[in-house]
């Protein structure tokens, strides 16, 4: 996968994010069936219990973030936030 350097919070970091391989599988994770997710209290800004919740596995909490787009968990996720869970 392709990597960038981009700033985020003043500070440098490497990110596959906005690589032309990401948007590529960004665009093969839109293809697959989803169904709409809430987050409820006690999950917010948690990809990784939001992943155990919906997937039953933590470990999948790259693709809550990769599937809405989330670039920053601990600013997004929010209670009561409508996220796609695709049926895998």
């Amino acid at each position: 996968m392709g990597y960038r350097s981009v700033v985020h919070k003043d500070k440098v970091v490497i990110t596959s994010c906005g690589s032309q391989e990401f948007k590529t599988s960004i665009a093969e994770l839109q293809k697959i069936p989803a169904k709409v997710g809430v987050i409820p209290p006690g999950y917010e800004h948690r990809a990784d219990k939001i992943a155990d919740l919906f997937y039953e596995s933590p470990e999948l909490d790259w693709l809550v973030c990769w599937t809405n787009n989330i670039y920053d968990p601990f600013e997004q996720l929010n209670v009561g936030d409508r996220i796609r869970i695709l049926a895998i």
